[in-house]
């Protein structure tokens, strides 16, 4: 059988080197690159500036830990009921990070991306008329605009301006983060109300603009939220509460009557 040759730019031993990303591990990265920093260089292989580091790390602080968010609870119940799995408890936090939550930095980098067609605009004018063609278009779909709207920071969260503030100063606000501000200047016309942007869909949109990967966005909303889990499980050795949670749960309980489930009815045209 023949032998495979497997190439890779990113790590690689031999008996007396490792290599990473072209670089020796020891000599040119360890205690040379920040983690943050790395992060970027092994997802886009190219090494990210200064500025891109400041503004990629500025989103990972902004998503690493929101308090007992379900994927903090969840990672909580699970080193009490296995404490002697580390791995699972983060592993059952990292797999709560969904569609409502950590998700949404994905879904509104992809959803931004998906608006852009050239040409595209080159004044504030013409990114409203684009953001309010865009929500006007949701709206006769009856679907959110992802990053719009929090069920805490109903008057604005305050990351995202920190995050639009810090893309501008390193100059590398582009055509995602663009279009997400225009889509908070006009969306009001459409819905009827204001929302904020959120922290999560800033986020994507900044993510977007660093040129990462639109695939793996939801990725790094993880990358961030590992460290919050490993804060959350540390907070959880010295004042535990995931017992008081499960016993608030487990003590209020209230038995009722079984409720059949019902499947949906077949259309008529359909029969």
């Amino acid at each position: 059988m023949a032998e495979h040759e497997y190439e890779t730019a990113l790590g690689a031993s031999s008996p007396d080197r490792i290599t990473l990303l072209g670089h020796d591990l020891v000599d040119d990265v360890m205690g040379q690159v920040g983690f943050g920093e790395l992060a970027f260089w092994l997802a886009t292989q190219r090494r990210p500036s200064p500025g891109e580091t400041r503004v990629f790390e500025a989103v990972l602080a902004a998503l690493a830990d929101h308090g007992y968010t379900p994927t903090a609870i969840v990672t909580r119940l699970t080193h009490l009921s296995a404490p002697d799995s580390v791995q699972g408890a983060i592993a059952a936090g990292l797999l709560a990070g969904g569609s409502r939550f950590l998700g949404v930095t994905e879904d509104c980098g992809r959803f931004l991306h998906d608006q852009l067609v050239a040409p595209l605009p080159t004044d504030d004018a013409g990114w409203d008329e684009l953001a309010l063609r865009v929500v006007t278009e949701q709206r006769a779909q009856k679907k959110f605009v992802p990053g719009l709207g929090h069920h805490v920071h109903k008057q604005g969260d305050p990351r995202t301006p920190k995050l639009m503030a810090l893309a501008a100063e390193e100059g590398v606000t582009g055509p995602h983060l663009a279009l997400f501000a225009a889509i908070g200047r006009v969306h009001a016309q459409v819905l009827g109300k204001q929302l904020p942007l959120n922290g999560a869909g800033v986020c994507g949109a900044v993510l977007a603009d660093l040129g990462l990967p639109l695939e793996l966005l939801r990725g790094f909303a993880l990358l961030a939220r590992t460290a919050g889990l490993i804060g959350q499980l540390a907070e959880e050795l010295r004042h535990p509460v995931a017992n008081d949670i499960f016993l608030s749960v487990d003590l209020h309980n209230r038995p009722v009557d079984p409720d059949p489930y019902q499947p949906p009815s077949i259309p008529e045209e359909q029969r």
